[in-house]
């Protein structure tokens, strides 16, 4: 029997190898050859189903179904041969590919630094490997980096500040239909902002070009008119889960059943009341979206852009979407080819640690428990009672406590707590001394903990949290503690349950 050959794409290595070209022809009597697609000098898609099959390389263009005879011996010893000469050609045209520089527009009207962390590697991966990259958002670069520009829109937002942050009291006792609301409306509102900034006024009514637009899919689509008004073709970045509204301009799957809405406390295995709640959610936030912030940012296009496309045809134009999410954590879903999974794509070689931390860590006889409500939100906001409760238990455990505080004293600390205003997250979690991750369910520090092995309790505020929390708990790699429950008793327990069964 032939060899059997899976549905491409392949890699060169499986293309060329010649044994398996061989067998195929020693073995079949009639061969088809089915459509191939050529990718520049090799083809990048083989399919065998129904018949088996050879490819003759020499085609310069997609190959019909056709029958072949049993090749010679001479064509035999031809396919042998092949491999070396198809290997030349790849060196000297990838040769020739990799001297080809593009020039990437990335846009980040949005304002959480977390959202930029999850981009930032892959702009400054693209700059390294020679491309010219222009990136508007919050966030410049502190040094000064090659083929790397920065158009700095510090100024055109008035409600919040991107390196400022909230407080328990700003995002307690909303809802998670508030939250939404609250989400794509600060989108709308933030869009006039970024579109009447000078620097981007001069680039929508310049004659620059770029190869590509890269934008975050998120609370507004407003910056896709650049995109159209460079006539540059756009994809998306998702810093997290997919949004509720982001799905319909894919034709991806985002069935209620079994798909937990991004904003709830929901799992995959719903039961009727949960598909009910899920189903509800789903719709309203399609409804505020495509009724409420849309209506919004078309007048901004007919103002700034007067001859930009219909938003909708904008959307539907979106060539694929890079999501920062994996079926490990965030539950498995269908995909259509156009969304592509890329959790974790923020991780970076971790680095040593300062000495002071690395020296509190390594004489941990117990072990550490690292504890940090991330970028935004600040931890010296806590009320009283909530504050209290934290640093009773922690001083009850024989583990050292890492506190990201970012208040100038924390009142009362015990011995064994250490706290800091900021911390390297990534590279404390690879430490093979921490014992646990006491955090907000942010998507990045999950999939982190998750990577590490690092068991998570989670205490969700708002957004993707809940539903990432989850997901941790369900695929048994922390659990939920919500904001309400947090007193001594529950802050010990749920240490207890992650330290000694992590």
């Amino acid at each position: 029997m032939p060899t059997q050959l899976r549905e491409g794409p392949w890699h060169i290595g499986n293309l060329i190898e010649g044994d398996i070209f061989t067998a195929h022809v020693k073995s079949t009597q009639d061969l088809r050859c089915t459509r191939v697609t050529f990718y520049p000098v090799l083809f990048s898609r083989y399919r065998e189903g129904a018949s088996d099959g050879i490819v003759s390389f020499f085609h310069a263009a997609p190959v019909n179904v056709s029958v072949f005879r049993k090749p010679s011996d001479a064509t035999i010893a031809v396919i042998m041969v092949f491999p070396w000469f198809t290997a030349l050609l790849v060196c000297l045209t990838w040769n020739a590919q990799s001297s080809t520089q593009s020039r990437i527009l990335g846009i980040f009207g949005h304002i959480g630094k977390s959202h930029f962390y999850v981009f930032e590697p892959l702009l400054k991966a693209l700059a390294a490997k020679g491309h010219n990259i222009t990136v508007i958002s919050y966030f410049p670069q502190k040094k000064i980096l090659p083929n790397y520009t920065d158009i700095d829109l510090h100024g055109s937002v008035t409600t919040l500040e991107p390196t400022g942050g909230v407080t328990f009291e700003d995002i307690t006792g909303g809802s998670n239909f508030g939250t939404a609301r609250m989400v794509v409306d600060l989108g709308a509102q933030d869009c006039e902002r970024v579109y009447s900034h000078p620097s981007i006024m001069k680039l929508i009514h310049s004659e620059e070009k770029f190869d590509l637009v890269i934008n975050e899919l998120f609370n507004t689509d407003c910056y896709l008119g650049i995109a159209d008004r460079l006539k540059s073709p756009h994809i998306a970045l998702s810093s997290h889960a997919l949004v509720p509204w982001a799905n319909d301009r894919f034709g991806n799957p985002d069935n209620p059943a079994y798909i937990p809405n991004l904003f709830l406390l929901l799992s995959n295995r719903m039961d009727f009341f949960e598909r009910f709640q899920n189903t509800l959610t789903l719709l309203y936030h399609k409804i505020i979206y495509y009724y409420i912030s849309d209506p919004k940012v078309i007048p901004i296009f007919k103002k700034y852009l007067v001859n930009s496309s219909p938003l909708e045809e904008l959307k539907k134009n979106t060539s694929l979407i890079l999501v920062n999410s994996h079926f490990s954590l965030n539950q498995p879903r269908p995909l259509v080819p156009t969304v592509i999974e890329v959790g974790g794509i923020h991780f970076q070689q971790p680095k040593n640690l300062p000495v002071d931390l690395d020296k509190f860590i390594s004489e941990a006889k117990h072990g550490v428990v690292y504890f940090s409500m991330g970028s935004m939100i600040r931890a010296e906001t806590f009320p009283e009672e909530k504050r209290r409760a934290f640093l009773e238990a922690f001083s009850e455990l024989p583990q050292r406590v890492l506190w990201k505080w970012e208040g100038d004293e924390l009142p009362d600390k015990p011995d064994n707590v250490l706290t800091q205003k900021w911390m390297p997250q990534f590279d404390i979690l690879c430490h093979p001394n921490i014992r646990a991750y006491i955090g907000h369910g942010g998507l990045l520090g999950t999939l982190e903990a998750a990577s590490r092995g690092v068991p998570m309790i989670g205490i969700p505020m708002f957004g993707d949290q809940f539903n990432n929390m989850k997901s941790m708990a369900d695929t048994g790699m922390g659990l939920v503690l919500q904001y309400k429950d947090i007193t001594k008793n529950n802050v010990r327990e749920a240490l207890r349950a992650v330290l000694e069964n992590p």
